[in-house]
């Protein structure tokens, strides 16, 4: 990879099954950036998150994601990529008959870890960096909405992501708690993981100025603004 690239697109054609959602995309995201991105319902956000995730294949172009060749993206590859990327959804989907602790460990266990200790260690380290290590024991139904969200950046975190995608998680949540996610986010893209978060909440991103990438008219904007 060209510099601290994490992820970059060149000329990408992105298709819904035969349909052309977003054409000769351009996009570079360094490591650490923290990216808002924003357009309207049906602009072409999660089709452009799932070329990043591997969900939809490019049709011309070039990509690459964490040090992967999208092109050459084989189905088999597409797991080893997703423990480069750490992704936060809206609507949390924690397993809500298991404990926080477990939900860590079931996904810890899925991705391939088997020392108990190590699996211990690293869940105390991403419940302490979104300061819930108390809520260990809980479950999920015994947490707010904002400390779930705050356990599900920390479950993105488990494999020491390069990047986060984060599809509006601030969706569900009030103003208030809504900016300490961000902030949290904000943090995390400090300590050198790149963050890229889909919103409508313009609140939220007039608050945390920070670089915008617009999906319009079938077009990927880098550098947006927003009035």
């Amino acid at each position: 990879m060209i510099g601290d690239s994490i992820i970059k697109l060149r000329g990408v054609d992105v298709y819904q099954q035969k349909h052309l959602v977003l054409n000769n995309v351009d996009l570079q995201i360094d490591k650490g950036e923290f990216v808002f991105l924003i357009g309207q319902t049906g602009s072409g956000k999660s089709s452009l998150l799932k070329i990043i995730y591997g969900d939809l294949h490019i049709a011309s172009g070039d990509g690459l994601v964490a040090g992967f060749d999208l092109k050459k993206l084989a189905e088999k590859d597409i797991p080893y990529l997703r423990r480069k990327l750490g992704i936060v959804f809206q609507d949390f989907q924690l397993l809500t008959d298991r404990t926080i602790e477990e939900n860590l460990i079931f996904v810890m266990k899925a991705t391939g870890w088997t020392d108990k200790k190590l699996i211990t260690e690293r869940i105390y380290d991403v419940l302490d960096k979104v300061g819930l290590r108390s809520k260990l024991k809980k479950m999920p139904h015994e947490l707010s909405g904002g400390e779930q969200q705050r356990i599900v950046i920390a479950r993105a975190l488990l494999n020491d992501p390069e990047i986060i995608l984060a599809d509006e998680p601030t969706g569900n949540l009030d103003p208030d708690t809504s900016e300490e996610i961000v902030i949290l986010l904000k943090q995390i893209s400090q300590g050198g993981t790149a963050v890229l978060m889909a919103s409508h909440d313009y609140h939220i991103i007039r608050t945390f100025p920070s670089r915008i990438i617009k999906c319009e008219g079938g077009k990927v904007h880098e550098d947006a603004t927003i009035i």
